[in-house]
């Protein structure tokens, strides 16, 4: 197989940075460049925020939010009988999470794209790897622009 060119270095460590647990060291070793053009590539492109809305899928957040408003009616359903109304604090609260909710539900986020980037990229590359690496080059373009 030919060598990789800088661009294509970049996009597997950056791939590797998303998908593995690996150290900035293990992924220089495993691309073959030195550990400050990771540390560098990393800062340029903003990898750890890719990392963090792919670590935290739509889905966990919107269970998230699911388990507050969940938590807040088990509050006022503990109150005694007659005084099991939000008050307006608590209504305000009901109606944010509320419509985060649907926001979330509805909108389709950086994380999402880039995990359906990923996976795609990974069940071409078993079928043909050349159009995987140009694949991964034009879905970093995609997920830069919509940055």
């Amino acid at each position: 197989m030919a060598e990789l060119t800088a661009q294509q270095k970049k996009d597997y460590a950056r791939m590797l940075y998303l998908k593995d647990n690996l150290t900035q060291q293990e992924i220089a070793e495993k691309v073959g460049v030195s550990r400050q053009s990771v540390i560098r590539w990393m800062k340029a492109e903003k990898w750890e925020e890719m990392k963090v809305g792919v670590t935290l899928s739509r889905e966990q957040q919107i269970s998230n939010l699911h388990r507050q408003v969940m938590e807040l009616n088990n509050v006022i359903l503990s109150r005694p009988e007659g005084e099991r109304y939000a008050t307006a604090p608590e209504a305000d609260t009901l109606g944010k999470l509320a419509a985060a909710i649907k926001k979330m539900e509805t909108d389709v986020g950086i994380a999402d794209l880039v995990s359906v980037g990923i996976r795609f990229i990974e069940w071409i590359r078993p079928i043909d790897l050349d159009k995987a690496k140009e694949v991964t080059i034009l879905w970093d373009k995609f997920i830069k622009d919509q940055l």
